[in-house]
């Protein structure tokens, strides 16, 4: 169930990861393989660590031991100037949108383009404006603050704001947490059809069951301060542990298979 993949095909490996803080140990020998290409979501109860993955893939937290190669390149091991350039191959949202609320729709997604791209402002707001109209959002948002915004409009705000470079992957920290089943499956929606579209190796953190039955490829189970388990949502329903099997054969769970029986999904 925790198959490795061929190097070409791997652009995030994780190996041996350590991570504690203080007297508490969040993960202690975690592997990861991320698969170019896939919708892999991430899940796991609370306090298994699943956004301190995330950032440590992303080098916001450093690992306590192991190593974390991504697009084949250390995280850890390189210097500033080579983990700037590898930065740029991927995108982050955070929860929300974490979107500078000084700035408006357009200067948020302008934002990681000041910081790594010189080309002329003209150009830049075009591109912005391009990333913009790519999430849905319509033409009178570009110049609003997030204070004015909807919560899916902020998420969204701050999915294009992670596409702005075009990068190879991205990763979005419960991306659909806060909005309504309709927003949150409109989302699910955005999220694959951009995946298809650009080409994107989707890192899925979440805890909606309907957004793994909708567009994940493969689920990555944290638990006991690992992956417990890697695998399609077919294969968890064979994983005899038991958070595993209330998570994905729970009332919950149930009530997701309907819907994506259905179409509802």
């Amino acid at each position: 169930m925790s198959e490795q993949t061929g190097s070409e095909d791997t652009v995030i490996r994780v190996r041996g990861l350590n991570k504690r803080f203080k007297d508490h140990v969040v993960h202690e020998g975690l592997d990861l393989d991320v698969r170019r290409g896939e919708i892999i979501g991430i899940v796991g109860g609370s306090g298994t660590g699943k956004s301190v993955l995330l950032q440590q893939i992303v080098g916001l937290l450093k690992p306590d031991a192991g190593q974390i190669e991504v697009l084949g390149q250390s995280v850890r091991d390189t210097s500033d100037a080579e983990y700037r350039a590898l930065r740029r191959r991927w995108g982050v949202m955070f929860q929300d949108g974490a979107l500078f609320s000084s700035l408006t729709v357009r200067q948020n997604v302008e934002a990681p383009m000041r910081e790594q791209l010189e080309i002329s402002d003209a150009l830049r707001e075009t591109m912005a404006g391009i990333k913009v109209r790519m999430v849905g959002l319509p033409e009178n948002a570009h110049g609003k603050y997030p204070s004015e915004l909807s919560g899916g409009m902020r998420k969204r705000a701050g999915f294009a704001r992670s596409i702005a470079l075009d990068p190879e992957i991205v990763f979005l920290d419960e991306p659909t947490a806060g909005l309504d089943p309709i927003g949150a499956a409109a989302f699910d929606t955005l999220i694959r059809q951009l995946q298809t579209a650009l080409g994107l190796t989707v890192f899925l953190v979440t805890h909606d069951l309907d957004s793994l039955h909708a567009i994940c490829d493969r689920v990555a189970v944290l638990a006991e301060k690992k992956v417990l388990a890697v695998g399609t949502m077919e294969e968890m329903l064979e994983i005899d542990h038991p958070w595993v099997k209330e998570y994905f054969q729970g009332p919950r769970a149930r009530a997701a298979v309907g819907a994506a029986a259905s179409g509802l999904a």
